[in-house]
This record gives structure tokens, C-alpha cells and sequence, in this order.
């Protein structure tokens, strides 16, 4: 699609003006002149801003438009700062030897033409970006009441009348969604989306059409930009149609699409006709518009004689065709905005400061006793819809229940957890802990069992020449421990089935905590089984208008508030008291009174309130009668307070599970601390057997003890078998002293005699309910296990049952090596600490012996 032709709208002529005396006079005749001497440099910025402005306006086309931009921009925000201190007209108290000549931007003899090249996509976002800023420009010389002052002081021209701005911005957005209309159609977009795009163009040329046929701009403007603007709509128009038909025929809706191309190839004759001394390309884009519609036509007609059949609708009978506005006005209020500017900063007459301040003061006073009506307002509503239980009572009736945000957390809380369908794991994780810990003390004591037995076989064999201590003189205080732990693991399994019986009484008053979700579980509104006269329905449709009524007026209060802040933002009425003279109440009469209508709509909306709530109260009394809310809400509170209840007990069940958890993990790392210590006291015991089997048979056999009493080589005597008076101790024994041998008389010293090798639990251990502080559940107790993979195999002959929790690295089970943990079928309990013993602590069913 070739670019079609674009309106442009050249600068205003500008006349030199001097800008510097009459300001300076101004300035030493109303403050002074050591005022005026200080204001001289702004004064001179000023003056240079607009000759910048003015030589910017003379230079071609071809220059830079940035630069030209700029110096407008840059002027205009001089202007905002020298209006409000300098009041200009022929008031002898004014600057009144200033004046401006006006020239009309549109009484020119220029040629339409546009700078950008809409050929590539470059120069498309370009040209659709200057449009929408021209928009821009428009919107606020309308809507800044700039324009109108222009007029108020003496500028006849057309030009800049508030008419003629908001036609000039629809004429910028239109020629900018054309842009995007050509940049859609380059693309190969769907023929929907173009149809979209184009309609807009056309409601945009037709906005700006109805404005050029309207006085006072129906007489002013070229007659070949109205024929241009009116065969522009019209064309946007019928491609809106061509495009939808094309759409149409996709779906083989062939009837609608030949009415659509009827329509809007009518469009174009009829805009075809009005059109004089439209552009030459204008009118070939129009005509290749025409012959592609016609061969549609006459394409979709032929086949609705020959195999469609479809009766062609009406044209009165369509719907409109939809649009798609892909552009706004830029706004100027950034570029324009001139709070960071300093010139003139000091030229503010303090009578003006002091009025603006009491003016402030009236405003903000107005503003405040507006909005606490307004929040009064809206919290009287929240509060009596919550005494009528409304909308919530509604709600049930249609099946939307809720129940109280804190105990909904609750009950998430404890769905995430397992709920009470997931107690009965955690029972079996409590049942399977406890047999893993008894069958740990079971190996440990067996281990310490054989290792007196052999001792006992031997001090008999031997006699008096077995010198060494007996094994329960040494193991007195490992097995006291062991005897206090199994004690408090029978406790603890009773406390197991106490928390089970608990489990399982409580378990029907839980079980409503497994709803999902669980406003399942609560009651609903039900509609009565018979019915007198049959008004259920108006009844529950009458109280559902008058709340969305109720919302309304909320929106509109809420809407009213930001009216009002808005009002207050921009009321600035500083230069207007600076431009006056004498006494400021009539001003301030004047600018307070625009809000008074607002505070009316305030009032309105208020006492609206007021009789809608008291038309809601009787119909949700009608309401409450036909449905008997009273039981409804009495079975509400009901299932609230069950709800309640189960979390509580769920929550107390799982801090008693918690702590069992906690400390069959404590007794299971310490009674492995205790069974590696037995199996280092075990391998000690072992080299002590070895050397004193030897030091006998050395004896019996007549050599020389003093000799040979370290020599490890010396054969041993036949008489004493090995396998007899010594098990194989075992390969590596890195935590073995020094030799354990003594001569004759000598007293061994074992380690667990010394201090320093004391084990770390001589000091009684907490029962059931004071676990240590250790890794989570199931983590390895790896400590000094890992050192001697080789010495913890269990004794010949002993099976030491099933193996150990799932997820514990014990090395007892089955002699193997311990292997890298693997997952368990349980989730890991909630706590993580270390250290040797159990905190104490209290709870409801593990107390420490």
C-alpha cells in the first residue's frame, strides 16, 4: 500500500517584539529598582529565549525539527513563569507598552506537505510519533484554557480558538492511526485487525470533519481540506468494510459480506462526489480502493447465485463495525512543565504570597471536611451490611460460602501439614523409631554380654594368671545408662499408645479438617420447601439490585474523593493574585465556589445512601424471614466453632507426635555414641586378650619373661589353641593404646578408667520428652563411626534382627559398611539442633525420669 497524503500544520508568522524594556520598567515601579537590577540577567534569558524562538520559525524546512522544537519548548516554559509575575494589559499598574501582533497559521499559500518518509518503518514511527505530540500540543491549548485567554486579550485569529484546537487534535490522531493503519497493512495482519485499525482512522476524520462544517471554523478553513477530510472518512470507512468483508469470506459468510462491500463502496461515491481539488494521489489511493471492492463483489455475488444461496441482509439490520484506537495525545505536561526553572524566582510580591496562603488554607479546609464525610460515609455502610450480614448471607444462598480469614489460615495450615488422614504415618514413624532404638540397645548389650562371656571362659582356663579386670567392673556405668535408656523407651511407648487412643478418639471431630475445600463443610442457605406465594425470587432480586445500587453510590463516592484532589492539585491561583490589585475576597469568592457543586454531589450522595440503606434493611428482613437466617447462622457459628475446635486438638496431637519424634531421634544417636564406645572398649579388650594369652604361654613354656615380654613373634603354645583363648581382634584398631599387658601384680588400666576418656553420657540421660539437640530425623550420626569401617561387625553367631530406620546410617546391620543415605518414606520432623543430650522440656506425654 503506497502512503497516502497528509494535512500539516505550518507555525504561526511571529513579529519582533521587545520583551526586555517594558518587563524591566514593569519591575522597578512595582518592587524597585535594585529588584529590577537583580531580575536583569533573567530579563535578558527571556529576551534571547524568544529571538531563539522566532529564527527558529524562519529557518527551511530541511533544518533540524528537534532544534526548531526545542526553542519553542524552551520559550514556552519562560512564558509560564513570566505570566503570573508580570500582568499584561493597558492597566496603567500592568506592563501596558507590551503588545503582540497575531498572523493565522492557515491564511498562508504553502503547499500541504510532511517532512517524514512513511515509506520504511523508520519514517512510519516517526511520523505517527509527531502526530500524536501535535495531539499533544492541541489537547493542552484547549484544554489549559490558553486559547481562551488568547481570545480574552485581543487574538482574532481563528486559529487558536478552542474550536479550532480540538479539531486539529482529531485531525493529528487520525493521520497517526493511519500511520498505524499502514504499518498493519505492510505487516500482512490479519484482515480483522486492519478492519479494527481502519474504522478508527475513519472516526477520527469523521470527528474532525463534523468540527470543519460547524461555525465559526465552517467559514474559515481551505475548501480542499474539508473535501480532504471528508473523503478521508469516508475512505477509512469503506477499507474498514473491504477489510471486514475479506474476513467475512474466510468464514463463508458471503451474504454479510457482499452488504458490507455495498456499503461501503456507497460510502466512496458518495464522498467522491463532494470531493473538489482533492491531492491527485488521494484520489487514485480512493479509486484502487473502489476496483478491489468490486471484484470482490462481483466475485462474492457469483458465488452466492451458485452455490450459496444466501438472502444479502439489510444494511439497517448490521451491527457497527468495530474499532481500535491504537493512539492518545502526548501529553505536554513534562515538556512544558517549568517548576525546575529559576527565573524570576525572587519576583513574588509578598501581599500575593500571604493572600495565596490564605486561600490554601480555605481549600484544604474544604477538602478535609469532604473526605471525612466521605470515609464516614463508607464505614457507616460496612458496618450496617455487617449487622445485616449482607452481602455474605446472599452469597450462601447461591452456595459462595466463606468462613473467618484467621481460622481459614488455620485450617490451610494443617491440610498442608497431612491433616488428620495423615496422623496414622506419623503413628507408624513413632512405632518403627521405637523398635529401632530397642533393637540398637538390644546389639549394644549383646555385644557387651559376649565380651564378658569370653572373658569369664578365659579367667577359668587360666585361673589365677588372668590378672586382667573383670568386664563388668569396667561396663558398670555403660550398662547403668543402658538400663536407664531402655526404662525410658518403655515409657515412651506408652506414651505412643496415649497419643494413638487420642488420635483415634478425637479422630471423628478432626476429620472435618480433611474437607477440601473446607467451606464444603459449612452449612448454606436453603430455600424453603414450600412456598406461600411464590415471591422467593423477587424478594433475594430486590435486595441483590438495591446492594449493586449500594456499590455504585460507593463507586461514585470514591470517584468524588479523586475529583477532589485532583481540583486541588491544580488550583493555582497565584497568578491571578498577582495580576489583581486591591482586596482578594471577591477573588477568593469566586475560586472557592467552584467547588461547590462537587460538595452538592458529596451531599447527594450521602443522603442517597441513607434511604437505600433503609430500603436494604426492610427487604433483608423480608429476606431473613422467607429463609430463616436466624438457624442458618446459629448452624454457621456451630460448624465455626467445630472447625476451631479440631484445629486445636489437631495442633496439640502433633506437638506430642513432634516430641516423640524428637526424642527417639535424641536416644538414637546417643545410644549409637554408646554402642561405638562398647565396640572400642570391645577391640581394646580383644589386643589386652591377645598379649596376656601370649604372656602365659611364655610362662608355661620356661622363657625368659623379662626378654620377651614385648616380643609378638614368639610362638604360641600348642596347649592353648588359638581359636580357644582369643578371637581374631580385628584388622585395624586405630583407637587402641598402648599395650594392655602387665607383669605380674600389675594393675591394667583400661581406658574408660582414665578421666580423660570418660564417655561423654556418666551423667544420667533424660527420658522420653527431653531429646538432645541433633540433625534432623534420619540424618547419619556419622561422628567417629566412619573411622573404623572394619571393627563394628557383629559377633559370630549373633543376628541382631531387622535393620535399622529407614534413613540411619547405623553400622550394625548385617556388618556392612554404612552407605549413603537414602529416602525414607517418611517427611523429615520440623527441628534441627546438636549436641549430645536432650533439652529439657516439658509435655503432656514425655516427661524425663
Amino acid at each position: 500500500m503506497a502512503a497516502n497524503v497528509m494535512l500539516a500544520i505550518h507555525e504561526k508568522k511571529a513579529t519582533a517584539v521587545d520583551l526586555y524594556r517594558p518587563l524591566r520598567q514593569y519591575i522597578a515601579s512595582a518592587y524597585s529598582e535594585r529588584d529590577a537590577a537583580t531580575a536583569d540577567d533573567d530579563l535578558c534569558a527571556v529576551r534571547d529565549l524568544r529571538a531563539a524562538a522566532v529564527e527558529s520559525l524562519s529557518l527551511p524546512d530541511s533544518s533540524s525539527l528537534e532544534q526548531r522544537r526545542a526553542a519553542l519548548l524552551a520559550y514556552a516554559r519562560a512564558l509560564a513563569l513570566v505570566e503570573p509575575r508580570f500582568p499584561i494589559s493597558p492597566d496603567r499598574a500592568h506592563v501596558h507598552s507590551l503588545s503582540f501582533t497575531w498572523h493565522d497559521a492557515f491564511k498562508t499559500n504553502k503547499k500541504i506537505a510532511l517532512a517524514a518518509d512513511r515509506t520504511t518503518d523508520v519514517g512510519i514511527r516517526t511520523a505517527c510519533g509527531a502526530f500524536q505530540s501535535a495531539a499533544g500540543a492541541f489537547a493542552w491549548l484547549r484544554e489549559s484554557g490558553v486559547a481562551a485567554k488568547a481570545v480574552a486579550a485581543g487574538a482574532t485569529t481563528v486559529d487558536v480558538t478552542p474550536d479550532c484546537a480540538a479539531m486539529l487534535e482529531k485531525l493529528m490522531l487520525a493521520q497517526a492511526q493511519e500511520c498505524f493503519f499502514e504499518k498493519v497493512i505492510a505487516g500482512g495482519k490479519p484482515p480483522a485487525l486492519c478492519s479494527k485499525v481502519a474504522r478508527q482512522v475513519g472516526v477520527f476524520y469523521e470527528e474532525a470533519y463534523a468540527a470543519l462544517c460547524a461555525p465559526p471554523l465552517s467559514q474559515h478553513f481551505d475548501r480542499t481540506w474539508v473535501s480532504h477530510v471528508q473523503l478521508k472518512a469516508a475512505q477509512f470507512y469503506a477499507d474498514a468494510c473491504y477489510r471486514f468483508s475479506l474476513d467475512l469470506h474466510q468464514q463463508e459468510e458471503i451474504a454479510q459480506e457482499i452488504a458490507r462491500l455495498r456499503i461501503g463502496m456507497n460510502a466512496l461515491a458518495d464522498a467522491k462526489k463532494a470531493a473538489k481539488g482533492v491531492a491527485a494521489p488521494l484520489l487514485d489511493s480512493v479509486n484502487k480502493l473502489e476496483s478491489n471492492m468490486k471484484t470482490n463483489l462481483e466475485r462474492a455475488m457469483k458465488e452466492n447465485n451458485s452455490v450459496y444461496l444466501m438472502r444479502v441482509p439489510e444494511a439497517g439490520t448490521l451491527g457497527a463495525l468495530p474499532a481500535a484506537s491504537l493512539v492518545k495525545s502526548t501529553s505536554l505536561a513534562e515538556v512544558l512543565d517549568a517548576s525546575n526553572e529559576r527565573l524570576f524566582s525572587s519576583l513574588v510580591p509578598d501581599g500575593s504570597m500571604k493572600a495565596l496562603s490564605k486561600y490554601t488554607e480555605m481549600v484544604d479546609d474544604i477538602i478535609r471536611t469532604q473526605a471525612e464525610k466521605l470515609q464516614q460515609s463508607s464505614e457507616i455502610t460496612r458496618v450496617r451490611l455487617k449487622e445485616m450480614d449482607l452481602p455474605d448471607s446472599i452469597l450462601s444462598l447461591e452456595g459462595n460460602v466463606s468462613i473467618p480469614a484467621d481460622l481459614k489460615e488455620d485450617v490451610e495450615a494443617v491440610q498442608i501439614s497431612g491433616g488428620p488422614a495423615g496422623l496414622e504415618a506419623e503413628l507408624q514413624q513413632l512405632r518403627d523409631l521405637n523398635r529401632v532404638n530397642q533393637e540398637l540397645l538390644v546389639q549394644t548389650e549383646e555385644m557387651l554380654q559376649k565380651e564378658a562371656s569370653e572373658d569369664a571362659q578365659f579367667r577359668t582356663q587360666f585361673g589365677s594368671r588372668w590378672t586382667r579386670p573383670q568386664s563388668s567392673t569396667l561396663t558398670k556405668n555403660i550398662q547403668d545408662r543402658l538400663n536407664l535408656f531402655a526404662g525410658n523407651l518403655k515409657k515412651a511407648a506408652a506414651s505412643d499408645a496415649l497419643i494413638e487412643r487420642d488420635v483415634k478418639e478425637s479422630y471423628p471431630l478432626m476429620s472435618i479438617l480433611d474437607r477440601r475445600p473446607i467451606e464444603s463443610a459449612l452449612p448454606s442457605i436453603s430455600r424453603p420447601i414450600m412456598s406461600l406465594d411464590g415471591n422467593e425470587d423477587a424478594i433475594v432480586g430486590a435486595l441483590k439490585q438495591s446492594l449493586r445500587q449500594l456499590e455504585s453510590l460507593g463507586a461514585q463516592r470514591a470517584g468524588l474523593e479523586d475529583h477532589l484532589k485532583e481540583m486541588k492539585r491544580k488550583d493555582d491561583i497565584l497568578p491571578k493574585l498577582m495580576a489583581g490589585v486591591g482586596a482578594h475576597d471577591d477573588l477568593f469568592r469566586k475560586e472557592i465556589a467552584k467547588y461547590d457543586p462537587i460538595c452538592a454531589e458529596i451531599a447527594d450522595n450521602i443522603v442517597a445512601q441513607e434511604q437505600l440503606l433503609l430500603q436494604i434493611q426492610e427487604q433483608n428482613a423480608q429476606f431473613a424471614a422467607v429463609f430463616n437466617l436466624d438457624d442458618y447462622k446459629v448452624a454457621r457459628e456451630r460448624c465455626y466453632k467445630q472447625i476451631a475446635a479440631a484445629v486445636a486438638k489437631y495442633q496439640a496431637i502433633k506437638k506430642n507426635m513432634n516430641d516423640g519424634l524428637n526424642f527417639y531421634v535424641s536416644l538414637q544417636d546417643a545410644t549409637g555414641k554408646i554402642q561405638q564406645q562398647c565396640s572400642d572398649f570391645i577391640m581394646t579388650r580383644n589386643i589386652q586378650c591377645r598379649e596376656m594369652i601370649e604372656d602365659v604361654q611364655r610362662k608355661l613354656a620356661g622363657f625368659n619373661l623379662s626378654s620377651s615380654s614385648h616380643n609378638t613373634n614368639t610362638p604360641r603354645s600348642s596347649s592353648v589353641p588359638p581359636d580357644q583363648h582369643s578371637p581374631s581382634p580385628p584388622p585395624h584398631a586405630p583407637h587402641a593404646q598402648s599395650s594392655y599387658g602387665a607383669p605380674p601384680g600389675g594393675d591394667p588400666r583400661p581406658v574408660y578408667s582414665q578421666p580423660e576418656s570418660r564417655p561423654p553420657y556418666s551423667q544420667p540421660y533424660p527420658t522420653y520428652g527431653a531429646p538432645p539437640q541433633q540433625p534432623p530425623y534420619g540424618a547419619a550420626h556419622h561422628g567417629q563411626y566412619q573411622q573404623h569401617p572394619q571393627q563394628h561387625q557383629p559377633p559370630p553367631g549373633h543376628d541382631y534382627g531387622q535393620p535399622a530406620y529407614p534413613g540411619w546410617r547405623g553400622p550394625y546391620y548385617n556388618g556392612q559398611q554404612p552407605q549413603p543415605q537414602q529416602p525414607g518414606p517418611y517427611p523429615q520432623a520440623p527441628y534441627s539442633a546438636s549436641g549430645a543430650y536432650p533439652p529439657h522440656h516439658q509435655s503432656n506425654y514425655y516427661r524425663p525420669q
